[in-house]
């Protein structure tokens, strides 16, 4: 591109920073796009304005890392080098891209920051809503720009996804199922623990194809990564400078919530959490824990500082992790826990351990605490929770042979299954199974 075109490029970038995050229409986008370059330079014709459009709508060959969907997230060491985490490969860096000097670099960085959300530290740091769902941390350092690159699936990954890439096996899925539902008189409330990036995000986000579709649910985030396409009756919060996350989770309460889901506790919105949990609300999150001991740990000390009386508010606590096999990184449900009390400490049941020396799923243990407190309410006997829970690993399995696999498809048959088991038992070929509980 001509220098001059360039010039009138990087100050059109300049003046637009912020301005597209909440315009969602590309022609509007584009339209404001055109008015700028005729304000800087008036003498441009349609070829000029199309080729200075057309460089700032192509992020280059990060464009590629963008849209492949093995890729989960991108690190731009500013000029010296690039890396990208691969689903199935793990770290690995990226040799055939990166940027020649700080000027490249720094017009790619305002491409990013026409769509930032937000800024501190004077500007030096910023978050960004990509056009593809994606986001990207943006932070200032001598050196030039650090960028990190949060890829989102196109197609986010659902229960079922989850199986067959081996995070988890059937049953705990159906027991994940019976918790998110409740069968409607009472969901769980779950907290997942994993250390960063182990998959809590992914996990939270493929329970929406159990929700029931008459659910208001609100969902509090610091960036939006939460996918609530299934669910028409949901508010979609984000965090900022005027509104924290703990003003964000007591706010919640006002807005008729039947379940509300906080992307990530850190600090003194734990309590007002487990506040909701303790007035009957629904909730659920994750945290940065090692085990679900370390949950319960977590949520005691500074800065959550959450009294220990209320915690057994919490129903289900699941850990994710990383496993290493054969030096390849898999992620793995590896804990499963129940609260069943307190006596000089939070009482943990676990239901589910992985094991690290077969690599294998071991049994799972039935439900106690949780199941009994759906059996009293329903006026059912414990074992027809369980049963329950066996059906609904059946189904599991028949979806998933049916190619019915993405969480759109999955939650359609769940909603079928809950105005009418038997038929969708039918009418997915298990005629020899009937529901063991019906709500």
């Amino acid at each position: 591109m001509r220098e001059e075109l360039l010039e009138v490029e990087d100050q059109l970038l300049r003046e637009l920073t912020g301005k597209f995050v909440n315009i969602t229409d590309p022609k509007r986008r584009h339209d404001m796009l055109v008015a700028g370059i005729k304000t800087i330079r008036p003498q441009s014709d349609s070829h000029d304005i199309a080729e200075i459009i057309d460089d700032i709508n192509d992020l280059g060959k990060v464009q590629e890392l963008v849209e492949d969907q093995d890729i989960e997230d991108i690190m731009v060491n500013n000029t010296s080098s690039i890396f990208v985490y691969n689903s199935k490969k793990g770290i690995v860096k990226v040799d055939d891209i990166h940027f020649d000097d700080k000027d490249h670099l720094t017009r790619f960085v305002n491409k990013l920051k026409l769509f930032a959300t937000n800024q501190t530290a004077n500007g030096k740091i910023m978050d960004v809503h990509m056009p593809t769902g994606s986001r990207a941390n943006i932070i200032f350092s001598p050196l030039g720009y650090d960028v990190t690159i949060r890829n989102f699936r196109s197609n986010p990954y659902s229960i079922l996804d989850l199986i067959n890439a081996g995070e988890m096996d059937y049953r705990i899925a159906a027991r994940m199922w019976l918790y998110t539902d409740g069968f409607k008189v009472r969901p769980a409330n779950i907290i997942i623990g994993g250390v960063p990036a182990a998959g809590k995000t992914t996990m939270l986000n493929s329970f929406f194809s159990f929700f029931r579709p008459e659910a208001r649910i609100v969902t509090i985030e610091e960036t939006y990564e939460l996918n609530t396409s299934t669910q028409e009756n949901t508010v979609k919060l984000e965090t900022s400078q005027d509104l924290p996350m703990v003003d964000l989770v007591k706010n919640a309460l006002r807005m008729r919530p039947d379940m509300i889901i906080i992307g990530e506790v850190r600090g003194a919105e734990a309590n007002d959490m487990l506040a909701a949990m303790n007035v009957g609300k629904i909730a659920m999150t994750t945290i940065h824990a090692s085990s679900t001991r370390d949950i319960i740990n977590r949520l005691e000390h500074a800065p959550m500082d959450v009294p220990r009386d209320i915690l057994p508010a919490i129903d289900a606590l699941f850990i994710v992790a990383y496993v290493y096999h054969n030096g390849v990184p898999m992620r793995r449900v590896v804990q499963m826990s129940e609260i069943s009390g307190i006596e000089t400490q939070v009482l943990l049941s676990d239901m589910y351990r992985f094991d690290y020396r077969t690599h294998q799923a071991a049994p799972i243990l039935p439900s106690v605490t949780y199941r009994d407190t759906i059996s009293k309410l329903l006026g059912v006997s414990p074992s027809d929770i369980l049963a329950e829970e066996a059906v609904r690993e059946r189904v599991l399995f028949q979806l998933n042979r049916l190619g019915k696999r993405d969480i759109k498809s999955i939650s359609e048959m769940v909603q079928a299954y809950y105005d009418n088991p038997e038929k969708l038992l039918k009418d997915i070929g298990l005629n020899n199974i009937s529901p063991a509980v019906s709500v």
